[in-house]
């Protein structure tokens, strides 16, 4: 969606929460963005948002406020029932959400050695280095 938009674009920047898969010290995510840098070309910026503070997250105010109002009071009994929900909320403002049912499995326990951490074109920012910087393309 955002290369159709912004065909010029050379970065990308992602706010990302503190937790979970995407948290900042997970090696695979930090190697799944490696691989988007290079697929992309794109110079990507990460910066993690403190632990507890994703509640400051624009995203979850902008638009998981609207899902939520859009499917309330319907039984999300399947997931092409939430996926509809989901993709089909709209606000007089011009947001659209686009929403699309994955098929695909993902292994579990993919661990990334030392070695393999060593290879990514990570670049810490001096400020809060574990929470912010950048992966450029290899």
């Amino acid at each position: 969606m955002g290369r159709k938009t912004y065909p010029k674009a050379t970065k990308l920047l992602i706010m990302a929460d503190a937790g979970g898969s995407n948290a900042s010290r997970s090696r695979l995510w930090k190697a799944g963005l490696q691989r988007l840098a290079n697929l992309t070309g794109l110079h990507l910026h990460i910066s993690h948002f403190p632990p507890g503070t994703s509640k400051w997250n624009k995203i979850e105010h902008r638009m998981f406020s609207f899902i939520t109002q859009n499917w309330r009071a319907r039984p999300l009994v399947s997931y092409q029932t939430i996926i509809y929900l989901i993709a089909n909320t709209r606000t007089t403002t011009g947001l659209k959400i686009k929403a699309k049912l994955t098929q695909r499995t993902y292994p579990t326990g993919i661990e990334i050695s030392d070695s393999e951490m060593a290879k990514l074109n990570l670049i810490r920012d001096a400020f809060h280095g574990d929470w912010n910087y950048s992966l450029l393309p290899q």
